[in-house]
């Protein structure tokens, strides 16, 4: 059965977007550990995962947050991965929100969701109801972030602002069906106000923003949509971000014979609006290298730029498209 959301006009107004990476180290542990499947970050997920076993061995919570994290419907805790405020908040704020969890609080929500979970094993059990779990669960987290997640980070914050600044535009100029248009395709548009998600575990309830609108969070690491619909988070929905980059596209090689490896590669990327810093990450190059790249398009007529805010979104011109299309 599905979940249904009922928005109003208030709702699309009050709508954000949030970008969280201590979500995505939570998700991408799940993707290290076998959780969830590779999928396309095999390379990504073989390329760490001794790395990331070496952290298991020395943070036994990894393993035994499995019980209470990532489980379909029910049987999770909310404090090791609180909402996220902004669209460009710190690794370092979210985790400092996690340290200052109270331990009654992290405790009554583990007590609740092993609750709802078949029994564990007595050390799991004595792991996360003793009197460090806080700081185990900050401290697993931030080294899986110092020594996995943070060299990748500049790519994949990219691929998720790109997501945001895409879905964002669309629901501002054209309203809810644009936005969810290829958000999953277990969520769809229903006429009469309502947004309908078919959720795995098959959960069947109701829900009213009631002109508080949503938040939307993109995520490189999950494949299946998300709701959180109680405390301590906003309504929310959490999606798989457009285009993971784990393979990126690849121009035509007489394409980049003919003007550039990296100069192709910055008009495939250009399928969708980026900036330079985002191109910069999405190459693995410097800002000034793709920027000197960028004004080579530009004075061809292959790409435009226009300013939003304070920087420069660039998107390919017409002529930019037939090139890369053949």
């Amino acid at each position: 059965m599905p979940v249904r959301i009922e928005v109003t006009p208030q709702d699309l107004m009050a709508s954000r977007f949030a970008i969280s990476p201590l979500i995505e180290t939570m998700h991408a542990q799940w993707r290290l550990s076998g959780r969830l499947p590779a999928g396309p970050l095999d390379a990504w997920v073989a390329r760490h995962h001794a790395t990331y076993e070496r952290l298991a061995r020395r943070h036994p919570v990894l393993r035994a947050g499995a019980a209470v994290s990532g489980n379909m419907g029910a049987g999770n805790v909310d404090f090791i991965a609180p909402p996220p405020t902004a669209v460009d908040v710190a690794f370092a704020d979210e985790l400092a929100a996690v340290r200052a969890t109270p331990l009654a609080q992290a405790h009554a929500e583990i007590e609740r969701a092993l609750a709802q979970r078949p029994p564990v094993a007595g050390w799991v059990r004595d792991l996360l109801l003793g009197p460090e779990v806080v700081e185990l669960f900050a401290a697993a987290y931030e080294a899986l972030w110092t020594e996995i997640l943070a060299g990748d980070w500049p790519r994949f914050h990219a691929v998720l602002q790109r997501d945001v600044a895409h879905r964002a535009g669309r629901l501002a100029a054209y309203g809810w069906e644009a936005a969810l248009a290829d958000l999953s395709p277990r969520v769809r548009w229903r006429s009469g106000g309502h947004i309908e998600v078919r959720m795995l575990s098959g959960l069947d309830r109701s829900a009213r923003p009631g002109g508080r609108g949503l938040l939307f969070v993109p995520s490189v690491f999950v494949a299946a949509i998300a709701t959180y619909l109680d405390e301590p988070w906003p309504y929310a929905l959490l999606y798989p971000a457009r285009g993971l980059a784990a393979a990126p596209p690849r121009p035509d090689a007489g394409l980049s014979l003919l003007i550039g490896r990296s100069r192709a590669r910055i008009l495939a990327e250009l399928a969708e609006p980026a900036t330079t810093t985002q191109l910069a990450a999405l190459l693995g190059q410097s800002v000034g290298t793709t920027g000197g790249h960028i004004a080579a398009l530009r004075r061809t007529g292959l790409i435009t730029g226009t300013r939003v805010g304070r920087g420069v979104l660039y998107t390919r011109t017409p002529l930019g498209d037939a090139l890369i299309n053949g």
